[in-house]
């Protein structure tokens, strides 16, 4: 996996568990959701990059 793509996808991951801890303490059901959103994306985004990987190798 290239660098770059996973310093984005971490990136990503880490806005997601933000906007889902603000969702959370301000009491915003649909900024938690989408931060959960955020972070099941990057990880998908994650798998994919390894499986390239794989078959790379």
């Amino acid at each position: 996996m290239g660098t770059d793509d996973k310093m984005r996808n971490s990136a990503q991951e880490l806005g997601g568990k933000v906007k889902e801890g603000t969702g959370k303490a301000t009491g915003d059901r649909d900024l938690e959701a989408e931060g959960k959103g955020d972070q099941t994306a990057a990880n998908l985004k994650q798998a994919g990059e390894k499986v390239k990987d794989a078959f790379k190798g």
